[in-house]
């Protein structure tokens, strides 16, 4: 019997403690967790260097990184580590 999308969204946040949906927290095995909702689809993302820092603040690194995760898997989702990666820096 296929669940409703809120029954979806319902369990996954029951499975996976998140009390929002579609906002990054820091934890998990990397730096940021987030319970991404897409259409129908609902899936935990991992994303992130826990030992590394974001400088979205020096204007030449933030170019650079937007200028390089652009082009990575073309079309992004909310249901893909990039997309999260690049809100995070603001891209």
């Amino acid at each position: 019997m296929p669940k409703t999308r809120a029954e979806k969204i319902a369990a996954a946040k029951k499975r996976h403690n998140f009390k929002q949906i579609n906002k990054p927290r820091r934890g998990g095995p990397k730096k940021f967790e987030v319970l991404a909702v897409d259409g129908n689809e609902v899936r935990k993302i991992n994303f992130g260097d826990p030992k590394m820092s974001i400088k979205k603040n020096d204007p030449a690194r933030k170019k650079s990184y937007c200028a390089r995760s652009g082009g990575i898997k073309g079309k992004t989702s909310k249901l893909s580590a990039n997309y999260w990666s690049r809100k995070a820096w603001n891209c």
